[in-house]
């Protein structure tokens, strides 16, 4: 509606081809929390976060970064040369003016080295686009698809990572295909059928979009045999494979224990996509898309696919950040200002928070509900933030109502799984993961040095809540 200063009267603008888009679980949790925090402190309740995938506040710190980040900056301006004080370093002038959409070239010529050394690629810097976060990488690959007229539809895991059903379900028209998982990824013969299934409606499946490492929102990790398998089938299929990446480096495994990324695998086959939020900060939302795969567009004619996104990037986003992407170059480099030959070492203060985090959950899972293993189970991540929680007893139903109970009754956050599964899921089996919860072990509002203690005060309170839900106290 727009209204006439003038008049007060009030015009309707028509626009028929919008529709209103659903609004992701997590966001509405988010929406609702206010109001159930009020009523849970208004009980003399404590708020226990195992809802939210946020970065922890412990390893999200700025303070020494900026620090680093200055010093590199000085050691940039002394490359420089420049004799005169007053005069401005190019990069500086660099990261406040426009830039090509590519950004500067030295953090991604770095990003390539160090991110290529770890996973076994050559990364090509020219190929290596930034994006808005992975989030920006996965709009950036449906907008990409979504030129033509075609019904496109797209196959992901059931269940799936929220923001992509979010940006999937932009386009009226689109649809999602979703394949069931066990616990070792999705399960090849249903993959097989869903891409004929979709191709046989008339549907153009250009990729199959998943978070093989630490997947969010199922909490488990792929396993290389299941890698291998999917990757054979989508090379027969012709079908992408778009890697979204974020908990790559947030493992808990041994290095020889570690699954290989499927870009790793075959990058001819892979869209992959690099967050850094996850090891360094979620608020520069620095990311990059990387591929070498091609794409056959018009008789016989095939293009990289990098050469399309950077297209799809210029018209989506056409100058990035580049203060940023410098401040993510100083990450690139150690304490002594020297280039890193690996991301491991930004990642392992990371891991050690999260992976505490991780064995209090479990550890605590284990001693309050271990004896009750006909009413409960839950997933052991080996990668990420997320562990699922089932209900066994068919009496609960893990609900809004119930989600909302726990935290206005107990001040506990978690969030249900029902709808992280497509449309399409709940179509097989009604009611799939409404016995189902997401726990997060990532995020608390703790004080320094009172993380763990939280931790545990907070899954001690989850134990004590489903124990009493579930009739065994």
């Amino acid at each position: 509606m727009t209204k006439n200063t003038e008049t007060g009267a009030t015009t309707a603008l028509h626009a028929p081809g919008l529709i209103q888009q659903s609004v992701s679980v997590t966001r509405r949790m988010a929406a609702s929390l206010p109001a159930l925090r009020k009523v849970a402190e208004s009980k003399g309740l404590k708020i226990h976060h195992l809802g939210a995938g946020y970065p922890h506040p412990d390893v999200t710190d700025p303070k020494g970064f900026l620090v680093h980040k200055q010093a590199y900056f000085d050691k940039l301006a002394a490359e420089e040369g420049l004799n005169d004080p007053d005069s401005t370093p190019e990069f500086l002038r660099e990261s406040f003016a426009y830039t090509d959409t590519l950004g500067p070239k030295l953090p991604r010529r770095l990003f390539a080295k160090v991110y290529g050394a770890d996973w076994g690629i050559d990364i090509d810097p020219e190929k290596l686009i930034p994006t808005v976060g992975a989030s920006g990488g996965i709009s950036l690959v449906c907008s990409l698809f979504e030129r033509g007229e075609e019904k496109v539809a797209y196959l992901a895991d059931a269940p799936t990572y929220a923001g992509f059903v979010a940006r999937a379900s932009l386009k009226q028209s689109s649809r999602i295909f979703s394949v069931d998982m066990d616990d070792e990824g999705p399960i090849p013969e249903q993959f097989i059928s869903q891409i004929h299934r979709a191709r046989n409606e008339g549907y153009f499946l250009p990729f199959y979009y998943t978070v093989p490492d630490g997947h969010n929102p199922a909490g488990i990790s792929f396993s290389n045999q299941r890698r291998r398998e999917i990757l054979d089938i989508a090379r027969e299929e012709q079908l992408l494979i778009l890697e979204d990446a974020p908990y790559l480096y947030i493992n808990y495994e041994k290095a020889e224990d570690r699954a290989t990324p499927f870009i790793a695998m075959d990058d001819t086959q892979t869209v992959h996509l690099f967050t850094g939020s996850k090891i360094g900060f979620p608020g520069p939302r620095v990311g990059f898309i990387y591929s070498n795969a091609q794409i056959n567009i018009a008789n016989d004619y095939s293009i990289a696919i990098s050469r399309l996104l950077l297209t799809e990037a210029s018209a989506d986003i056409l100058f990035q950040n580049p203060e940023a992407l410098y401040g993510f170059a100083a990450l690139l480099h150690d304490q002594k200002l020297e280039p890193r030959t690996s991301l491991w070492p930004v990642a392992d203060s990371k891991i050690s928070v999260y992976a505490d985090n991780r064995a209090i959950l479990l550890d605590t899972l284990q001693k309050e509900l271990g004896n009750h293993s006909d009413h409960f189970i839950w997933t052991v991540p080996a990668a990420g933030f997320f562990s699922v929680f089932t209900f066994l007893n068919e009496a609960i139903r893990t609900d809004e109502d119930m989600v909302a109970k726990l935290v206005s009754e107990y001040g506990v956050v978690v969030v249900p799984m029902a709808e992280f599964y497509p449309a399409d899921a709940h179509q097989r089996c009604p009611g799939v993961g409404l016995n189902q919860i997401r726990l997060s072990f990532c995020f608390s509002e703790s004080a320094p040095g009172k993380r763990a203690d939280d931790m545990r005060e907070a899954v001690l309170t989850f134990c004590k809540a489903v124990k009493k839900l579930s009739g065994i106290i």
